[in-house]
């Protein structure tokens, strides 16, 4: 390797990287003109750079989902005879799941959580931005149950308890769908419940420029005043480079609109550095009305979209980050 690397340098001239690189390869394989079938390789690979963007990187979340709902299953059937005795038997089920999509979060995003601090002791309404898929808010969970040990509720759309073998999943980590009356019980209990008033029209149709499609709701709102609790504006930091969606496509849009499933496509999985942003509560004033408190929350959700995120988003940037120290005034 040595003598390769001296006479790559020796002579007049010296040669530059990639051909000293092409020639100690040669030199170690015996192949001639090596560089020929590199260049090959590296033109298969960026033709097929597109089916790893769609498929292969959002595959990986795929396949997270499908461990954590094999593990719930091999999990409970170990455990059928305890479920008698135990108020709990999900706790070290939980613990795993915690531990494997946490550790996922810091090893492909270095996901951070900042803000852990305006959670408060009780109950309240976590209301936050939806990016292209909810795989932020599954790592701040994940990092509220390891720093906090504890567990936050969500509401997901109705298709979503449709999902080949998701029963278990929603079931285990209290994901519901509504009403209204059980967002409020789930808080009258003095548990945390996290929302995302834009839903799945945000998720697909919202872009790069982030903007908050919330149109006119306020149930969320009403939830929190019957509740008589604080709402915890919550956004994430380039969670949409992360993931993009081809929302822009008029017929897609006119097409979700009229069935209300999610059939706009994503691509993506991109590695980019994560960090959720958690805001100060907005508390709980008997006299302050649904709209007032929904327009107040998405002014705060857009504020913390203002401080922290650079419009438009972009994935270059976004990859560049996980290099990048946190600001001091972040």
């Amino acid at each position: 390797m040595t003598g390769g690397n001296e006479s790559c340098t020796a002579g007049p001239t010296s040669m530059s990287y990639l051909t000293c690189l092409t020639y100690i390869l040669e030199e170690w394989t015996g192949v001639e003109d090596i560089g020929d079938y590199l260049s090959y390789a590296f033109y298969i690979l960026w033709l097929l750079f597109p089916l790893v963007v769609v498929v292969v990187l959002p595959g990986v979340i795929v396949i997270l989902f499908s461990i954590s709902i094999l593990w719930l299953h091999i999990y409970k059937r170990k455990n059928e005879i305890k479920e008698a005795y135990s108020h709990d038997i999900w706790i070290g089920a939980k613990e795993v799941l915690a531990t494997l999509w946490d550790g996922h979060g810091r090893l492909w995003h270095g996901y951070e959580l900042h803000g852990m601090e305006n959670i408060p002791q009780g109950p309240g309404l976590i209301v936050f931005y939806h990016g292209a898929t909810p795989v932020d808010y599954i790592y701040f969970s994940a990092r509220l149950h390891i720093m906090k040990k504890r567990h936050c509720s969500v509401v997901a759309d109705h298709f979503v308890f449709r999902l080949p073998g998701f029963r278990i999943l929603t079931e285990v980590l209290g994901v519901i769908h509504g009403p209204k009356e059980a967002c409020v019980r789930t808080l009258e209990e003095g548990h945390l419940l996290a929302i995302a008033p834009g839903g799945v029209r945000e998720a697909l149709f919202s872009d790069e420029m982030y903007t908050i499609l919330w149109s006119d709701r306020k149930g969320f709102a009403q939830v929190a005043i019957d509740a008589k609790v604080p709402i915890i504006p919550m956004f994430t930091q380039n969670v949409r480079e992360g993931f993009r969606t081809l929302g822009g496509i008029k017929i897609l849009r006119s097409l979700y609109e009229r069935i209300r499933l999610p059939v706009v496509p994503l691509y993506g999985g991109f590695p980019v550095k994560l960090r959720t942003f958690i805001g100060e509560p907005i508390p709980y004033e008997p006299n302050m009305t649904a709209e007032e408190l929904a327009a107040k929350t998405k002014a705060a959700v857009q504020a913390l979209i203002d401080k922290h995120q650079k419009i438009p988003g972009n994935i270059f940037r976004a990859l560049m980050e996980r290099f990048q120290r946190q600001k001091k005034e972040d």
